[in-house]
């Protein structure tokens, strides 16, 4: 759960490396619960829908695919099956499991190599979390096999003297007073996370993730997405910003500039957006991840390859920490989906998002991503210009 700060080390280059694919396994049977009722709280499935289209508080939209929504199933199953769940406890577990793995079960190859053998959505590296909420065994949550269970981890989640954990870690009904608690209060309190602000973005998702799910019929967005995991190869032509409105001032510009760092006169490839760490970064458009990893360059990195008008454009997001990664090489995005987190590894002087536009894909040559993001009606950004820039907050060669 707590996350962990890796610095990385300088250099003096952009590599872009890239990453053999991540198997990624079903952990059930989505056709088992296209019809499930479960009573206890009162809160029944009765639908789970090839895909829904969510925003979250800061406005920010993004589609959850079928396994993504069997997930939450689960968890709303597993958990109105135990005294005590409410429908407010459900929406807890959502806010807890969306902002945790967006309601995926990751396993933690490089901690326990033998989570890949069970079935999973991908590879995560916080640490030694595990699964749908991100569980730690050296917590105390559970061990390799149990936490690689998703039924196992909402039961876990919601404690209670039955559960599996009790008394340690607590689960959500283990908590003195949680229904007299703000919810995402309620969600950091059995999380224990570095970033307990991030639970109440995930209310309206997990609001409408509930209705959707236990009305036996998904919402008008869910049914038309603009953009669905399942397609994500198709051409799209929706494009957001790479950072929630509010959170960042640009700090540096695409184009020749002296170096913070080194004081020389160099070519800057792409643009600086100063954030505070932790911040939500988010996929610009529609696309399959190309390469998620940790290096000594750049630190956190992420390449997503999308089909823009009916032509292949790459787009990179560097210097997260390298618990800030959120997907994997191989995984399907949608535009506004939460990808990663603001950080300041690699050769970078503060807290910032690096962002390039590469046409052509991952290896492409970066261009101006201002120009690009305002011909995209993604931002009103001031393009690049041929004089140098200076870095004043965060930022990076």
């Amino acid at each position: 759960m707590l996350k962990k700060l890796a610095i990385g080390a300088l250099a003096l280059m952009f590599l872009a490396p890239t990453l053999g694919l991540v198997s990624i396994g079903l952990v059930m049977n989505t056709a088992a619960l296209a019809a499930c009722t479960v009573s206890g709280s009162g809160v029944s499935v009765r639908n789970v829908p090839d895909s829904l289209q969510v925003t979250t508080a800061d406005g920010y939209t993004f589609t959850l695919n079928k396994r993504q929504l069997t997930h939450a199933a689960t968890i709303i199953t597993v958990g109105s099956k135990i005294e005590g769940v409410n429908r407010d406890a459900l929406k807890i577990s959502l806010m807890a499991a969306l902002t945790e793995s967006t309601l995926r079960m990751l396993a933690n190859t490089g901690t326990y190599p033998e989570s890949g053998d069970y079935p999973n959505d991908g590879n995560g590296s916080d640490n030694d979390s595990l699964g749908l909420f991100q569980m730690r065994p050296q917590s105390g949550w559970g061990t390799v096999a149990e936490l690689m269970d998703p039924e196992y981890q909402v039961a876990a989640f919601f404690g209670r003297p039955t559960g599996p954990n009790y008394p340690s870690p607590r689960g959500l009904l283990d908590i003195p007073g949680w229904e007299s608690m703000g919810l995402g209060e309620v969600a950091q309190a059995v999380e224990v996370s570095a970033y307990p602000e991030r639970y109440d973005n995930y209310a309206p998702v997990a609001e409408e993730i509930l209705v959707t799910l236990t009305t036996g019929g998904a919402s008008a967005s869910a049914t038309t997405p603009a953009g669905s995991l399942s397609n994500a190869s198709n051409t799209s032509s929706k494009v957001v910003f790479p950072l929630p409105e509010g959170t960042w001032v640009q700090s540096d510009d695409f184009g020749p500039r002296i170096d913070p760092i080194s004081g020389e006169q160099t070519t800057h490839h792409g643009l600086d957006f100063a954030a505070p760490d932790g911040t939500p970064i988010l996929a610009a458009v529609d696309g399959v991840v190309t390469v998620a990893e940790f290096s000594d360059n750049w630190g956190g990195l992420i390449v997503i390859e999308h089909q823009l008008d009916n032509e292949t454009v790459a787009t990179a997001y560097a210097h997260m920490w390298q618990t800030g990664i959120h997907v994997t090489a191989g995984e399907p995005v949608v535009a506004g989906q939460h990808i990663g987190d603001v950080g300041s590894s690699g050769y970078s002087t503060g807290a910032h998002l690096h962002f390039e536009v590469r046409p052509g894909g991952t290896n492409g040559t970066a261009i101006d991503p201002a120009a690009w993001l305002n011909d995209h009606e993604a931002a009103n950004l001031p393009e690049a210009t041929t004089g140098p820039s200076n870095c004043e907050a965060g930022g990076t060669r």
